[in-house]
């Protein structure tokens, strides 16, 4: 990752020492299991836990071994003989390397896995309280690009949270698939494994141990998460796009926080941008590129080869320093997010009174206009306002035909623009 992106806790999840540590998790497990069964001295593996307790795993130790071996398993192996002894011998024991890395990374992805919904979590929270704090907060609604109908910030936040609810639910979905051990040996098939030690190893490292395996857990299950992951990246980015386009000048509804000291431009001293959103954007690009590389992981060579796992070794930590990055940067915007709530109303108005329009069109279909005659009478009144040839309430109230069908009451009805079921949408997505 970029110098000062990094995630602290991704990053030490994903580190060589990180790696190492949960690659001993594994080995230990299956020397309990095989221990527990009695395929192993009992004793040996207390030994091996209490000196590997002792004295932890060295990460630079074991790449120098690395550099000689060009195995990193079999490094990682004699350097835990080192540590431990001739006890290690029963360390391993009947094992292959993707037992220990597959594993493993379920291990990493499942810690990574938490640090990402407990953000996702902070962001619905910032987004809910917005959503509630501006509920009543009218704002025009825009369809390619152009004023609709009214709507309220406070509904336009409520949708941005329904998706995130969505991605939050795809995530705890996706991650089931990574929750999923193995022991099985070369090409899968327990040449020198019993089952139950797959079955009680990876009970005690809090997983259930992969249906076939064939030496490796196939990469559906990662390109599964990595796709969940790009979905919420595209929400992110989606979200960002929304204040990007209100903070243009000549919408300025809302804006990113602008902090104390910030410069926006080094030419224009006035500039403030939305610098923030703009990553957002650029990083979604990012994720949904790893998703499609996680996708041509799947397809490997019979049962296993390694093409998957140098890309893996990029695409997994980044993706999730990535998404963390993202949701935070994203919840930073959204606590401090600067509205202008005048402006909204001024933007509301710009239309003079146009956004009335489908409401009336409804009102004079009920009313026993046929449709047709009905669209057509008030476009004819709308694009006329339009051009600045009349007011749009004005031509309303001054037709008869309109006002044969509909009294002033009615009338007025259709041109109050705040949305008619705000409370029912907010319990809906949790916020009444």
């Amino acid at each position: 990752m970029i110098e000062g992106y990094e995630i602290p806790e991704i990053r030490d999840i994903f580190s060589n020492k990180g790696k190492y540590e949960a690659w001993l998790e594994v080995e230990l497990a299956a020397g309990e299991a095989m221990a527990e069964l009695g395929e192993i001295p009992a004793g040996a593996i207390v030994l091996c836990k209490e000196k590997t307790t002792a004295t932890p795993l060295n990460p630079e130790r074991i790449d120098e071994i690395e550099r000689r071996t060009r195995h990193d398993v079999i490094a990682f192996l004699e350097h835990l003989a080192e540590i431990v002894g001739p006890e290690a011998r029963y360390l391993h024991l009947g094992m292959t390397s993707s037992d220990v890395l597959d594993t493993g990374l379920a291990l990493q992805m499942l810690r990574a896995h938490d640090s990402v919904m407990a953000e996702l979590k902070t962001l619905s929270d910032h987004l809910g309280t917005q959503a509630k704090r501006y509920a009543e907060t009218l704002t025009v609604g825009r369809s390619h690009g152009i004023h609709a109908e009214a709507t309220s910030f406070g509904l336009k936040l409520a949708g941005f949270l329904a998706q995130f609810q969505r991605d939050y639910s795809r995530l705890e979905f996706a991650v089931k698939d990574l929750r999923v051990g193995q022991l099985s040996g070369a090409v899968g098939v327990y040449t020198n494994l019993n089952p139950k030690v797959e079955e009680l190893a990876c009970e005690k490292l809090g997983l259930a141990p992969a249906a076939v395996s064939t030496q490796i857990l196939q990469r559906d299950r990662h390109a599964a998460y990595l796709a969940a992951l790009a979905l919420l990246g595209a929400t992110l980015e989606r979200l960002a796009i929304e204040v990007r386009h209100l903070q243009r000048t000549e919408v300025a509804e809302a804006m990113e926080p602008f902090t104390k000291g910030q410069k926006g431009s080094s030419a224009m001293p006035h500039k403030k941008n939305p610098i923030i959103c703009e990553r957002v954007t650029g990083m979604a690009r990012l994720l949904r590129a790893n998703a499609h590389t996680a996708v041509e992981n799947i397809a490997l060579w019979h049962e296993r080869d390694i093409s998957h796992s140098s890309v893996e070794r990029v695409i997994i930590p980044d993706s999730f320093h990535l998404v963390i990055y993202m949701l935070r940067k994203m919840s930073f915007v959204i606590e401090g997010l600067v509205v202008n709530e005048e402006q909204m109303t001024r933007n509301l108005n710009l239309t003079k009174g146009l956004l009335a329009s489908s409401v009336l069109l409804v009102e004079l279909i009920s009313a026993g206009m046929e449709r047709k005659a009905a669209y057509e009478l008030i476009q004819k009144h709308s694009l006329a306002a339009w051009a600045g040839e009349v007011d749009f309430r004005e031509a309303i109230d001054g037709d008869g035909d309109i006002t044969g069908k509909l009294d002033g009451e009615t009338i007025a009805r259709c041109f109050d623009p705040k949305p008619r079921h705000i409370e029912e949408t907010f319990k809906r997505v949790g916020l009444k």
